[in-house]
Parts: structure tokens; C-alpha cells; sequence
């Protein structure tokens, strides 16, 4: 049996790091490319080294010395490979940063978002406005990772109703961009009420796709509203600047579009209380009034009752008084008239001594009217007398 002599990886390790020491030629030297990947942990900066071809991992310490470094410049960077071992990861520890021009990508994001500038794509008026009640979202990202499971979980916390269609598309890589353009193509006539196009941060180079002319184009033509939720917040990409809308992250802008309808249906339901109690007091205090008035009105019209029936009373009695006066009058001047008739009764007339003499039927007022021989009717008041006239004395009598 044939014994196999192998290295641990420790010894492997040591043994790379030892050679990556030994050679001073690495020691402190420059490399130029581009920053990509750049972040900050308790002032040591963590970023990639980048050109068409390669990446180097680089670390660099006492990193608020340099506060101008940001993704995408091309810089000069001094330092020396070290390798290690625990780790097992080759990284550049650099002690100085110059700048080399600005990067590639950089240049070029600049370029087209100057030429679509120009042509009117970042233009307000072209922005269509979010609609207020989303009923359907149409989502174009990685159908994988927790892009997708957030805007899922934010959309369902916020409104239980919202649908959420799905167009699964690569995020980064080759032709990830036409993916894309296809994805917003495709929702431009589906029904949807609005399109989110999203993916989480990363590098220059990742975000690239989203830093291309067929899905700002896209975006343009999209007949629905388009929110761009690409990368973290501090991350800007030119789908930012021609969609309707842009969110720091996927997450946001999922709250952006849905209705917190749960806070909402709790708020109608605290208004639909507060109305109540606010009718329930209302009513309250109109019944109360109403029973007060009622009270008033009764006391009211007792008193007017009172004031009426002593008006009536007065009345009653002022109209027995004067009902009393006429009737009193009336049997007075009846007295009179009785009186006065009976002074003018012939039998009264009679029965005081007087007499009513006829001839022929007919009154006989003076000696005139008498003839000798004519036959007198005397009336008394108990009779008549009837005798011829054998004188007539004409004499006057005074009285």
C-alpha cells in the first residue's frame, strides 16, 4: 500500500501566504481600475477592484480619510496582496487611493442618461399618476430571493385583496436587460393597475440592466404606471428617473401603491364609533330639549288655558250684566208701553168716568154732529145705552 503525503489546509495556506510575504515586488505597489461593491464597516471600507476582466477584492483601512471615494470612480490604488489563511481569501490592503478618470460604467450611465434627458424621457408631464384604489400589481423581478416574497408580504399585510401577477425575469447578467424590457412590454397591455420593476442593491455592474436603453424605452412606452424599486435607497439607475414613480426599495414602493386597508377599515370603524356616540349625545340633548320644551309648552298653554278662561269668565259675566241691563231696559220700556197702552185702553178710558158716543157707527166728537131725533149709542164701561136726542144744546165747556 502506497502511502499518500498531503498538505492540511492550514499548511496550504501558510504556505501561499508565506510566498505572497516573501515576494517584495508585490509590496506596495499600484493597481489601477474601477470601484464597484464600495462600503463602510467601523472605518474600514470593503470594495472591488474591477476592470473587463478581473476583480480584486480590497480592504482599506482608516477609510474617513478618504470621504470622495464612491462607486464606479477609476482609481490608482497603493498597496500590498495579502493572503489569509484563516479566511482562506487573497485581499489588496491599501494604503493610498489616487484617482484614474471615471469609470466606464459610470461614463456610460452619464451618456444615456443625458441623451434620454434630451429627448424629453425624464420629462413630468409624460409621468402617469399612481392610481389610488390598486386592485392588481404586475411585478417584473428574479422569480427567486426576497425581493418578490417582500413585496408579497407588504402587499398583503396593507390590503389582503390586492392580486399580485408575477413576471419572472434574470435581475443581473447577460441579456437581463431584454428580460426586463419584456417583462414591462408585456404588463404595458395586461390588466394590471400598476407595474413594479425591482431587484435588490448591489454593485454598478449588477445594476447595469436596469442602466440600458431598451428598458428605459420600455419604461417610456409602458401604458401603466411604472415604480422602480432597483437597489437600496442611495442607489440611482436610469429606470428611476424615466418611470411614474420611484421607491428607496421594493419593499417601499409596495407600500406606496396599496392601500393600508387594514389601518383604513380600523379608521372607518373608530369614525363609525365616534359618529355614533357624537348621534347618540346629539340625540340625547335633542330629547332632553324636546322634553323640556314640552314641559314649557305644557306649562305654557295651562297658563294660556287660565288666562283664556278667565277672559272667558269675564266675558261669560260681562255678557250676563249687560244681557241683564238690556233685559232689564226692556221690561222697562215694556213697562212704559204697557202703561202707555193701557192709559190709551177705551175700557181704562171708560172706567174712569168717560163715555164713547156713536151715531150710526160712528164716533161722535161734537154737539155738531148731533141731530134731534137721531139715535145715540152711549158706551160705558159696562154697557151701552141707546136713546133718540129730543134737544141738542151747543154750548162750550171749558176745562
Amino acid at each position: 500500500m502506497v502511502e499518500i503525503k498531503a498538505l492540511s489546509v492550514t499548511q496550504l495556506g501558510t504556505y501561499v501566504k508565506n510566498i505572497f510575504d516573501a515576494e517584495e515586488m508585490l509590496h506596495d505597489i499600484n493597481v489601477f481600475g474601477e470601484i464597484s461593491g464600495f462600503s463602510v464597516t467601523r472605518d474600514i471600507a470593503y470594495f472591488t477592484l474591477k476592470d473587463e476582466n478581473a476583480l480584486l477584492s480590497c480592504v482599506l483601512f482608516g477609510a474617513s480619510r478618504f470621504p470622495t471615494i464612491k462607486n464606479g470612480d477609476s482609481v490608482i490604488l497603493t498597496g500590498t496582496p495579502r493572503f489569509y489563511v484563516k479566511g482562506g481569501k487573497l485581499n489588496f490592503n491599501v494604503s493610498k487611493v489616487s484617482p484614474y478618470g471615471q469609470g466606464q460604467l459610470y461614463l456610460q450611465f452619464l451618456q444615456l442618461k443625458e441623451k434620454l434627458e434630451k429627448e424629453g424621457l425624464f420629462d413630468a408631464s409624460h409621468k402617469i399618476e399612481i392610481p389610488q384604489d390598486v386592485k392588481r400589481i404586475g411585478v417584473v423581478t428574479s422569480e427567486g430571493g426576497a425581493v418578490i416574497q417582500d413585496i408579497i408580504n407588504v402587499s398583503s399585510r396593507r390590503d389582503p385583496m390586492v392580486n399580485i401577477v408575477l413576471y419572472p425575469v434574470k435581475v443581473q447578467g447577460v441579456d437581463a436587460e431584454k428580460e426586463i424590457a419584456k417583462g414591462i412590454n408585456f404588463f404595458s397591455d395586461y390588466d394590471v393597475d400598476v407595474v413594479i420593476v425591482a431587484r435588490g442593491g448591489g454593485s454598478l455592474e449588477d445594476l447595469q440592466p436596469y442602466n440600458t436603453e431598451i428598458v428605459a424605452r420600455a419604461t417610456y412606452e409602458c401604458k401603466k404606471p411604472i415604480v422602480s424599486a432597483v437597489g437600496h435607497e442611495t442607489d440611482f439607475t436610469i429606470i428611476d428617473f424615466v418611470s411614474d414613480l420611484r421607491a428607496p426599495t421594493p419593499s417601499a414602493a409596495a407600500e406606496l401603491v396599496c392601500v393600508d386597508r387594514v389601518s383604513q377599515i380600523a379608521l372607518y370603524k373608530k369614525l363609525y364609533s365616534n359618529f355614533k356616540l357624537c348621534f347618540d349625545r346629539f340625540m340625547q340633548n335633542k330629547q332632553s330639549a324636546l322634553e323640556l320644551r314640552a314641559i314649557r309648552l305644557e306649562k305654557g298653554a295651562e297658563k294660556v288655558v287660565s288666562g283664556g278662561k278667565m277672559k272667558l269668565n269675564s266675558l261669560i259675566s260681562r255678557l250676563n250684566s249687560a244681557t241683564m241691563n238690556m233685559y232689564n231696559d226692556k221690561i222697562y220700556s215694556l213697562g212704559v208701553v204697557e202703561k202707555t197702552l193701557k192709559s190709551l185702553n177705551p175700557i181704562d178710558v171708560l172706567k174712569r168716568g168717560f163715555a164713547k158716543v156713536e151715531i150710526d157707527g160712528k164716533s161722535i166728537e161734537s154737539v155738531e154732529d148731533v141731530e134731534i131725533g137721531s139715535e145715540i149709542v152711549t158706551y160705558l164701561k159696562d154697557g151701552k145705552i141707546t136713546a133718540k136726542t129730543s134737544s141738542v144744546e151747543r154750548r162750550k165747556y171749558e176745562f
